[in-house]
């Protein structure tokens, strides 16, 4: 299926304004906020709200050719994988805790401890390692040419570049996407290949920010995860259960993320200059997992487990 929201090229900024939903392509559309890109460039980017599928998108984004220059910072984590500064320490210690939570997870979900998994943004290839150490046949796919050089080296992961999507011929019975479905152009290209590289019965992951969340709503325009113009969408699970149904998917469950509310609230405590940020974010973050207990479809981040639906 395919779907093409509605977009103008802006001269000679190499941005492009998005004229309508890029989920649902709605035109009901109303700017919500702005926020700043505190990573690399300091621009500011609208925020527009979508009010029939309710997803939230970043107005004006930049050109696919001109993304580079917005993920060369060494404070960008999920490509450079650095330690530098307290935030980024503490980030190291969680993921060495939710690796192993998500590999126990994958097996779960897929009913054995072996298969054929296919990771979607590996990053630096952590989780990817993780699973080919535990005996699974893996396939990450990576975008930008240094976090695949650091994958290899670190988790010795040949990481494919992003157009290997457009001619990979697998039946993967696991496809993961950690955060990565909101810096992909094309949302619903991503999704055609998903549902064509998924086995019948497997199983797809996509773990997103989600802006319902209670530190999302505390931080404004400070919260770390606009991540402006690097996220490109900004998903409810209403949004995302739409995006799903289009593609012939079913939401058959939500999970919370709980320790992204925490990395989330520091973050968002430096970018408003808070001189207690670290107490401050984790008081946050805390108060996020408190109401996300009652809904914990209101948490931080969401891992939505999808399945094809059945004809």
């Amino acid at each position: 299926m395919k779907l093409f929201p509605e977009r103008r090229v802006l001269q000679p900024y190499h941005m492009i304004q998005q004229l309508s939903c890029p989920v649902c392509l709605s035109g009901n559309l109303q700017q919500c906020l702005t926020a700043k890109d505190y990573t690399a460039t300091g621009e500011v980017f609208p925020i527009i709200h979508c009010h029939d599928c309710t997803a939230r998108f970043t107005g004006v984004i930049p050109e696919p050719d001109q993304m580079g220059r917005y993920y060369h910072a060494d404070s960008y984590i999920s490509h450079t994988d650095t330690r530098k500064g307290l935030v980024h320490q503490l980030y190291h210690w969680v993921r060495g805790v939710t690796l192993k939570l998500k590999r126990k997870l994958v097996n779960r979900l897929a009913g054995t401890t072996q298969g054929t998994l296919l990771d979607v943004g590996c990053g630096t290839g952590a989780f990817a390692g993780t699973m080919q150490q535990a005996g699974w046949k893996v396939i990450a796919v990576e975008p930008e040419a240094q976090a695949r050089k650091v994958a290899l080296e670190l988790h010795q992961i040949e990481a494919l570049p992003a157009e290997a999507l457009n001619t990979l011929n697998i039946s993967a019975d696991v496809i993961t996407l950690w955060h990565v479905l909101e810096h992909v152009h094309d949302v619903h290209e991503y999704m055609n290949h998903l549902h064509r590289l998924l086995s019948n019965n497997g199983v797809l992951l996509i773990a997103v920010p989600n802006y319902t969340s209670l530190d999302a709503t505390h931080y404004e325009e400070y919260w770390a995860a606009w991540d402006v113009p690097r996220h490109l969408y900004h998903f409810s699970p209403a949004s995302m259960r739409q995006l799903a149904a289009m593609h012939q998917f079913t939401v058959e469950q939500t999970l919370p993320m709980w320790f992204d509310s925490f990395y989330v609230s520091m973050l968002s405590e430096k970018y408003r200059g808070s001189r207690l940020g670290f107490l401050q974010g984790m008081f946050t973050g805390l108060r996020s997992n408190i109401h996300a207990l009652r809904k914990r479809e209101r948490c931080s981040s969401l891992i939505y487990v999808l399945r094809k639906k059945k004809d």
